[in-house]
């Protein structure tokens, strides 16, 4: 009898674990701080809105943070559920821990592609228009975990000037996110900077979608003040990235909302993917392990 009752309260122990783990109250965004903290809050609350009524939650809450680094620590700790990075932020968290999150879908440009680039922008009248008229320069980067503003550039930059970054130009810092990079160059802070654009479309326009496509609508930045130095190789977009500690029925129903949503609400996919964007398509980790790679190379995790 006493087994019996054991083995009968560790089976309901077992079940009320099973409907507690389904009951999610909360659901929680990170926000990278890659522009402004009033702008990517405002074009998230679309998002946070839909996604409570697609997956029944109490609430879905906004957090954002000063830098990527704020929402990495969140995804890897679990107080963040749901995050668009960069691949060399997901790269971050997969070599720290492989199974903390999973990349589920990916954004594709108005042209059907699936990447991007890094851009090294200087001021129009400062006399800089190609990588040679850079050298001996300051160079700013966005963040240390930006794909584009940092991890990228320093892969790439090397093979093409013939030297390691550090060496070629004359000093190197970090602007604090894409936004105030940009803002940082226009200001002479550094004489080049990299963000990231689309490449697609009009240069006067920033391009279709990135960075400098969402200073351009904002009304801050005229692209008659910069020119493109340099474009990188294309990058693979970035993912949403949903933490496995939620049940995979939410997990699902996340995924759902976010698939659909290009074609539910237009408006909120190019406010959320900061672009004139096409749709999501599924991806996984095997999409970014050349990120994962170049990651563990340059910068070791």
């Amino acid at each position: 009898m006493l087994k019996k009752a054991l083995l009968a309260a560790v089976a309901m122990a077992v079940v009320t674990g099973s409907a507690l783990a389904q009951d999610v109250k909360v659901l929680r965004i990170g926000l990278d701080g890659s522009e402004n903290e009033a702008d990517q809050i405002r074009n998230t609350q679309c998002v946070a809105d839909g996604l409570k009524a697609a997956t029944g939650v109490g609430e879905v809450q906004i957090f954002p943070s000063p830098d990527y680094n704020g929402v990495i620590q969140g995804l890897l700790g679990g107080t963040i559920d749901i995050a668009s990075m960069g691949a060399s932020s997901y790269a971050a968290i997969y070599l720290q821990a492989p199974n903390a999150v999973d990349p589920i879908l990916t954004y594709t440009q108005s042209d059907g592609s699936s990447g991007y680039y890094s851009i090294m922008v200087a001021r129009k009248d400062s006399g800089i228009k190609t990588l040679a008229d850079a050298k001996g320069k300051k160079i700013g980067f966005a963040d240390p975990d930006s794909t584009s503003g940092y991890l990228v550039p320093n892969v790439a930059l090397p093979k093409e000037i013939g030297a390691p970054v550090k060496e070629y130009f004359s000093e190197s810092g970090f602007g604090g996110g894409h936004e105030n990079l940009v803002l940082a160059v226009l200001d002479g802070k550094f004489d080049v900077g990299t963000t990231f654009g689309s490449g697609v479309g009009n240069w006067d326009e920033g391009y279709t979608g990135g960075n400098l496509y969402q200073m351009v609508n904002k009304g801050n930045l005229d692209m008659d003040d910069l020119v493109e130095v340099w474009k990188s190789p294309l990058i693979p977009n970035g993912p949403l990235m949903v933490s496995n500690k939620l049940p995979e029925d939410m997990r699902a129903k996340v995924e759902q909302y976010f698939f659909e949503l290009p074609q539910k609400d237009l408006a909120c996919f190019h406010a959320y993917t900061q672009g004139s964007n096409k749709d999501y398509i599924k991806v996984d980790q095997s999409f970014y392990q050349t990120i994962i790679d170049a990651r563990k190379s340059v910068i070791g995790g």
